[in-house]
């Protein structure tokens, strides 16, 4: 049960996620190219910070791979 509750909220957020890049990001248009280009790394990568402990949550007490 918890893959499918974690897939949920990942999808929700990376919407959320995705929406708020775009909106900030059209704003940003008149801003130097260095602003932009800082901008977009750190909402480029930011997103997996946020989500690292529910990835964690939804991979735990997992049987181990067999060889």
């Amino acid at each position: 049960m918890r893959k499918p509750v974690a897939v949920l909220v990942l999808l929700v957020f990376m919407a959320l996620w995705i929406w708020g890049a775009g909106t900030v990001g059209s704003r940003l248009t008149e801003m130097p190219g260095w602003v932009q280009l800082i901008f977009y790394v750190v909402a480029g990568f930011g997103w997996i910070l946020p989500l690292r402990p529910l990835l964690k949550w939804m991979n735990a007490n997992q049987p181990p791979e067999e060889d």
